[in-house]
């Protein structure tokens, strides 16, 4: 009787231990479901705060969230506003699904959708905070000062850079979505084997493409040109206007644009008037006769300058005879400017200065052809 009890003991306790175990796959899976989205929201909001510290510590640890928020544009106000609603939207969704229990074919549909939602939400939420990022370091760095140098060189290193980044996050966030779905998740693992040769087929057909990019990074990293820097190309004389991973676009002096290949500034030789500072000297030369006297003249142009205001540094002049022709000879006058516009206006106001003092003081000592007629009749 006692084998009897404690038989028949073991075989309920088995069975019930059997059925509570039959019930614990799906307590399990809605425990795992609830432990995953809440690990979103709470990786969502850690993420939210650790941003604000860093945009806190891009202004030096100085003013609160509502200082920083008043610096953003209102374009980029509006998008963190958007991101917000559609992240609380989000977690309203991922909360609220376990309660509806639509069932396990409507669970995993739903859940194959709030995951694609989150993964373009979070490359949305990246590409706002580089945006504001990027805005906030370039406020620190102020192109409107005479020596803008350092700051010409960030703007460049950040609107290249934030671009490429911008372009990995989303081909990041194209995968992550198509990962969501088992149809594309064999796909993927299809294409997978045979990452070979569809490597070497891209790299073909794709290779001014990547190259292009690549020369973009080389150009933000070892910066061969800047924004703003005046460069000479193709004939051309302008200032560099955008810089991108695939073109630059200068704009010339007369308004238009010229539209380059990155690769250009990489493969070909140009003159960048503003490569390591803004100083540049103009020069000015003049024909005159050989009568003209060249004191009064140096004085005359030393004046022309003084009178010139910001055009002149006030350190490089130099006024010197270059060549001796035939007819008249040539002078060259070089006055040292802070940037290449104002170098141009301080040229052509000594060109003119020069001219006017010549006509008002020696009119002889413009340039002039001698003819000497000789007389031809002899004497016996």
């Amino acid at each position: 009787m006692p084998d009897t009890t404690v038989l028949w003991y073991g075989t309920c306790s088995a069975g019930i231990v059997f059925d509570l175990n039959a019930e614990e796959p799906e307590a399990n899976m809605q425990d795992i479901e609830w432990t995953g989205w809440m690990m979103r929201i709470g990786f969502s909001l850690l993420l939210a705060g650790a941003l604000a510290v860093f945009f806190r510590r891009l202004k030096g640890g100085k003013g609160n969230l509502s200082e920083i928020w008043k610096t953003l544009s209102r374009a980029l106000q509006r998008r963190v506003v958007s991101i917000g609603v559609a992240a609380l939207g989000c977690s309203l969704a991922a909360l609220l699904l376990p309660l509806v229990g639509p069932g396990p074919e409507g669970t995993h549909t739903a859940n194959s959708l709030l995951g694609s939602a989150w993964v373009v939400l979070a490359a949305w939420g990246l590409t706002v905070g580089m945006s504001v990022a990027g805005g906030m370091i370039q406020r620190e760095y102020d192109v409107g000062v005479a020596d803008n140098l350092q700051a010409r060189r960030m703007h460049t290193r950040i609107q290249v850079l934030q671009r490429i980044v911008v372009v990995i996050i989303w081909i990041g966030a194209v995968a992550g979505v198509l990962m969501q779905y088992d149809t594309f998740r064999a796909l993927g693992t299809t294409l997978l084997a045979s990452a070979g040769v569809l490597s070497i087929i891209l790299g073909i057909s794709a290779q001014k493409t990547f190259g292009s990019i690549v020369a973009g990074i080389q150009i933000a990293l070892s910066q061969p040109i800047n924004l703003d820097d005046v460069v000479i190309v193709e004939g051309e004389w302008g200032r560099i206007e955008e810089v991108t991973f695939t073109y630059v676009v200068v704009r010339i002096w007369d308004q238009r644009r010229l539209i380059l290949p990155v690769t250009y500034f990489l493969e070909h030789p140009f003159q960048n008037w503003t490569r390591k500072s803004a100083d540049i000297t103009g020069s000015v030369l003049m024909h005159v006769d050989y009568a003209t006297p060249l004191e009064p003249l140096r004085k005359e142009a030393r004046r022309i300058c003084e009178s010139a205001g910001t055009l002149w540094d006030g350190k490089t002049f130099v006024l010197q005879v270059t060549e001796a022709g035939p007819e008249d000879m040539t002078i060259r006058v070089l006055a040292g400017s802070p940037d290449a516009s104002s170098a141009w206006d301080l040229r052509c106001m000594l060109r003119e200065g020069l001219i006017t003092f010549m006509k008002d003081t020696c009119p002889d000592c413009l340039p002039k052809r001698r003819v000497v007629i000789a007389d031809s009749t002899g004497t016996d």
